[in-house]
Formats: C-alpha cells, sequence, structure tokens
C-alpha cells in the first residue's frame, strides 16, 4: 500500500482530502501545525479527524509564524466580518491571509515524505468557494510540484512526487457532499477564523460563511455550532 502525507488543519476541507486519500487506498501520514494561529481548537479537531480515520501517524509541527505577524490569525489584526465572498481578484486578498502558509506547510510535508519515502502529498487547497488566498491556485500547486521534483533526493533519482488537490476545482457543496458519502462526520471539524472562547464559530468570517453557504447549498444540515445562536 501507498504513503501519502495529508496536511491536516482540522477543517472541513482538509478531513475531507483526507477522507478521499484513504478511500484511494493510501496509508496515511497526517500533518498539522501549531504555528501560533489564534486558537488551537482546529488542531483539537485535527486530532479527532486522525483518529476517525485511522493515520498510521499524526505529526503536529510546531513553529511560530507570530514572529512574523502580518496576518489577522497570527497578529492583532481583526477578522474581517461579514465581507462579500461572491467573487475575488488578486488585489482581494483579505487579512486572514497568512503570507506563505502553504508553501511553509509543503516544505515540511516535502521533507517527511522523502524521510518515509512516500511520493504523494495530499492537500485541501479550493480555488472556488474560498477567501481569495494566492497558494490555493492551481497554477501555484502546479509551481511547487515542479520545484519539489527539482530540489530534491527523490525527484532527481526519478521517484516523481505528486502533490494531489482532489477538492481544487470542487464547489462547497461539492466537497460536502462527497465528505458524507464517504462517512465523514463534519461535527468533528472546524473552520472558523475567530471562535468564542468556549470553541463555536463566529459565524460571521469568510469561512463561517462559505461554510454556511456550502451545507445550504448542499441541503445538508450544518453541524456546526454557532456563536450566534
Amino acid at each position: 500500500m501507498k504513503k501519502a502525507i495529508v496536511l491536516l488543519s482540522g477543517g472541513l476541507d482538509s478531513a475531507t482530502c483526507a477522507a478521499i486519500a484513504r478511500a484511494k487506498g493510501y496509508v496515511l501520514y497526517a500533518m498539522s501545525f501549531s504555528y501560533g494561529q489564534r486558537h488551537r481548537v482546529e488542531l483539537e479537531c485535527a486530532q479527532r479527524i486522525a483518529l476517525l480515520l485511522s493515520v498510521e501517524k499524526h505529526s503536529v509541527v510546531d513553529i511560530n509564524l507570530r514572529n512574523f505577524g502580518g496576518s489577522a490569525l497570527t497578529d492583532e489584526i481583526a477578522v474581517p466580518k461579514n465581507r462579500s465572498i461572491s467573487r475575488h481578484t488578486e488585489s482581494e486578498v483579505p487579512a486572514t491571509y497568512v503570507p506563505a502558509r502553504n508553501t511553509i506547510f509543503l516544505s515540511f510535508a516535502l521533507a517527511w515524505a522523502e524521510v518515509i519515502e512516500a511520493r504523494d502529498i495530499f492537500i485541501g487547497v479550493n480555488a472556488v468557494d474560498y477567501s481569495g488566498y494566492p497558494d490555493c491556485r492551481p497554477e501555484y500547486i502546479q509551481a511547487y510540484e515542479t520545484m519539489a521534483n527539482l530540489g530534491t533526493k527523490a525527484g532527481i533519482a526519478g521517484g516523481k512526487i505528486s502533490i494531489h488537490t482532489p477538492l481544487i476545482n470542487l464547489t462547497k457543496a461539492e466537497i460536502i457532499r462527497k465528505g458524507v458519502a464517504l462517512g465523514l462526520d463534519y461535527s468533528q471539524t472546524h473552520s472558523c477564523y475567530d471562535p468564542s472562547p468556549e470553541g463555536r464559530a463566529c459565524g460571521a468570517c469568510d469561512s463561517c460563511l462559505i461554510r454556511k453557504r456550502g451545507f445550504g447549498a448542499a441541503g445538508i444540515e450544518d453541524p456546526t455550532l454557532y456563536a450566534e445562536k
């Protein structure tokens, strides 16, 4: 059975991505990050999802991106609320974008993949229903995969490394339906950028709005506990 590194944030997309990888028959090695984000709720969810999906190993990497700041998730910057999320341009990257986050995370995943001799990395990026982050676009993933095969021992030895993005062209509703079909329990996932001290979702940040809209469009009850309820 082939091994795969799966980036697991504890969110809806990463959990679905992991479930897809498992359904494809991969042995999963999940990687999460404690990077100085505003809360640890997502890491608790990632640990539960890793157990539910019977991953071979779950590694939680500590890196402190608060040393740099520059994002509402890693700095004293307000999380935008009730923002229009209908369409995006490159000039509309929101304050919740964490500079170079996916590049950093994929680099750690690439290093682990080389060590365990895995040739597949799964990441739940999406370029349809998303907040407008530049490191979620197909051209970024393609460029990263090219770099990965140029800059690693595994790549130059002919063992091609593939970056899998099974959600990249799906709507949030399509992602949710796929996860439900795979038996994923979305009550164990967390998407909110600015949860309450009790861990309830704010219901108004980009991620909450996209999540709500996705469940509504999918015709599936949203199991999320919102602070507004």
